[in-house]
Parts: C-alpha cells; structure tokens; sequence
C-alpha cells in the first residue's frame, strides 16, 4: 500500500547513508517524509532545493557543496542530505517551496537537531564558509532528553 511505502521510505531515509567514494554526496531524493523521519532521529538535515536549469545551483555544488570543509563539516556533523529536485517543477517540491513561501530554485533549508527551532534559510549565493557556520550552528543545538511520564515510585 502506498502509506507503507512511504513508512518504509522515511524509517530507510532515518538510518545514516551507505559510505560512498568521496566524490559524491550521499544526496537522497526529498520527501516530506523523509525530512519528519530524519528530524525525528535527531539528525541534521540539509535540504537542497534546485534544478538542472538553475545556473546559480550549479555554482552552489561546485563553489560551496565540493568544497573540503564543507564535506568534512557533513560528515562531521552526520547530516542528512535531501535533494529537492525542480527541474520538471515537481508538485510535491513546489508545495515544500511554497509552504516556505518561496516560488524559485535555489533554495537551501537546514535543519538544526532542536526539533523546536526554526530550520535556517540559507543565502541563495553559498560559499563554504556560510555553509561550514550554518553546519556548525545547526549540529550544535542538542535535543531536550525525552522526559518520563510515568508516576515515581
């Protein structure tokens, strides 16, 4: 059934990326799914909105995205990578970039460890140092512990 479908594609987008060479990120495709499974891991998750039209989302993954430190603070920092691909205008894309109240590519939305704050907006220009200081701040944030709601003893 679909629903299960997407069950068992939000708990597998929860569970880290498989090591792979290190010239690719480990980009998954985004689902509103997929960002709640990842969140309620407590992952950070980065999620690239773009298209293979979009001139300045291409200097973003070569300026910003290749960049060493840029790797090493997703690594680092265990972050989950979404790829919201717009390039034939995806509805269910267009709907997250709406609901952003946004209606053009790119668009980079980075979400902190701490379910209760407001994820960050990136620039629309990135450069490895804003990405590497946003990583930072986002990973740095750490969850309140799960508090019991049973009765003392």
């Amino acid at each position: 059934s679909a629903p299960a479908r997407g069950a068992v594609a939000a708990a597998d987008a929860a569970s880290p990326p498989p090591a792979g060479d290190a010239g690719e990120l480990p980009w998954r495709p985004y689902s509103a799914a997929a960002v709640a499974a990842l969140r309620d891991s407590g992952r950070v998750v980065l999620v690239d909105f773009t298209a293979d039209w979009c001139l300045t989302c291409k200097v973003n993954e070569r300026v910003a995205f290749a960049a060493d430190t840029v790797r090493a603070a997703l690594r680092a920092h265990e972050v989950a990578l979404l790829r919201a691909d717009w390039t034939t205008r995806d509805p269910s894309v267009t709907r997250a970039l709406a609901a952003f109240g946004r209606n053009s590519v790119p668009f980079v939305v980075l979400y902190g460890r701490d379910r209760a704050a407001a994820p960050a907006i990136l620039p629309t220009l990135l450069t490895p140092g804003i990405v590497t200081r946003a990583l930072d701040a986002a990973a740095a944030a750490r969850p309140l512990p799960t508090l019991s709601v049973a009765p003392a003893r």
